[in-house]
């Protein structure tokens, strides 16, 4: 399993976090191929299916792909996740208890974090990345700038209501870490075994990131 530090350099790295709904175990080693033939072999496998778990397992095995557990609510997921192979873990929102367990487990975490308040919970409990969620209705890329200027050692990866219209305004702020988006791994391709277009949909994704400073 990768270090905290090695996973958040990953994700810096990649600028972007596909967010993955897998609804059958059996689709998970076809999109993680589908991911690395894209070029973006990263994945947040949200845990609000109950084939969440062993698609972790089965994509974590291959050991080409940085994958992490999403939507984790409880302590019980973070053990559940770290025990498929899950590197990362991110939550929705800030609990001190899905913070500890994760840092008792030595897996980087992602709490969400949208107000000052939260963001400096955040800070108190050792973390220094947040995930900005929903983006797209809790004030988007000038939201996360205005709380980037009391917060200047915070990073974000905002998720929610981002695509390929308005990815740029959020990785052109320096204090933007990675995105995390779905629009790149759509939940009926995933199901439907359709993976060439999913590794087409990624490829584009990357090469937009790729551009970014040309799209500002």
């Amino acid at each position: 399993m990768e270090t905290a530090m090695n996973v958040h350099a990953a994700l810096g790295a990649h600028r972007l976090v596909p967010v993955v709904v897998v609804d059958d175990a059996g689709a998970a080693d076809g999109l993680a191929g589908a991911l690395v033939a894209g070029g973006l072999p990263v994945a947040e496998v949200t845990f609000r299916t109950a084939a969440a778990e062993a698609s972790i397992r089965v994509m974590a095995a291959r050991g080409d792909v940085l994958v992490g557990a999403g939507t984790v609510l409880t302590v019980d997921q973070v053990d559940r996740a770290v025990a498929a192979g899950a590197s990362y873990v991110v939550s929705p929102g800030l609990s001190r208890d899905v913070v500890e367990r994760c840092l008792e487990h030595g897996v980087a975490v992602l709490p969400g974090a949208v107000t000052a308040t939260e963001v400096q919970a955040a800070l108190e409990l050792g973390v220094s990345t947040v995930k900005f969620f929903p983006a797209g209705t809790s004030g988007g890329a000038k939201a996360i700038a205005a709380l980037a200027a009391p917060f200047g050692g915070v990073r974000f990866v905002p998720t929610g209501g981002i695509g390929p219209a308005n990815l740029h305004e959020y990785l052109a702020l320096p204090c933007v870490h990675a995105v995390g988006g779905s629009w790149m791994v759509p939940r009926d391709l995933v199901s439907a075994g359709e993976f060439d277009k999913v590794a087409a949909l990624v490829a584009e994704a990357v090469a937009l990131t790729a551009g970014k400073e040309v799209l500002v």
